[in-house]
């Protein structure tokens, strides 16, 4: 039986790794020159952003608890909706790049 402070430790989890993704996403859309380099980063870097806040709030400070015996469904909770809810808020909800205006860069 999962306990009540199991599933806010798991939704804690999910959504500050789907707020971390939608950022990062967004900042690498906007700054980078080319549409596979944000593909790129991307893929590579938030899963090592997932890595570490998954560790951090599910090992040191205990949110999500030890009450999942599945950890291919934990991983699908903390990890893959996360991800697939961030790049669906970036494509479907957030204006394209090439229609937001950057500040000038100096020097």
């Amino acid at each position: 039986m999962v306990s009540a402070a199991t599933v806010i430790g798991f939704l804690l989890i999910m959504v500050v790794n789907t707020v971390l993704a939608a950022v990062s996403i967004r900042f690498f859309r906007l700054r980078l020159s080319t549409q596979w380099g944000a593909v790129v980063y991307s893929a590579v870097f938030i899963p090592l952003m997932y890595f570490v806040t998954t560790i951090l709030l599910s090992g040191f400070i205990g949110f999500g608890g030890s009450g999942v015996e599945d950890r291919g469904t934990a991983l699908i909770m903390v990890w893959v909706i996360p991800f697939t809810l961030a790049v669906s808020l970036e494509l479907f909800w957030m204006p394209a790049p090439d229609e937001v205006e950057l500040p000038e860069q100096t020097g």
